[in-house]
């Protein structure tokens, strides 16, 4: 059963990781994100969107995960997709395209 239209999150910095050596940054995973999975499953619908840890944040649960990543609990960039954590710090698409397709996203051929 398809889940309508999840959505992804990318949480991220200007600033690139000091863990995550050699990665792109937070703003260009974004893009890449929302490419890959728009060219993979151009039927289906999402939402994402880039949330800047570093800028003043309205939404509560925006600013719980800023938080954690500030506080080095997690690294950033920090994927998620409908609340859950699917990647963080050097993001692999494969984790991206597993999950989506468990919720019922189905590839282009």
């Amino acid at each position: 059963m398809k889940e309508n239209n999840p959505v992804i999150e990318v949480f991220g910095a200007e600033v690139i990781c000091a863990s995550c050596v050699n990665a792109p940054s937070s703003k260009d995973t974004y893009e890449w994100l929302q490419a890959a999975i728009s060219r993979k499953f151009p039927k289906d619908s999402f939402s994402i969107r880039y949330i800047d840890i570093e800028k003043p944040l309205e939404n509560e649960a925006d600013k719980e995960w800023a938080e954690r990543i500030q506080n080095d609990e997690f690294f950033y960039p920090l994927v998620l997709i409908n609340g859950d954590v699917v990647g963080e710090g050097y993001i692999q698409i494969q984790p991206v395209f597993s999950t989506l397709e468990k919720l019922g996203f189905v590839a282009s051929e």
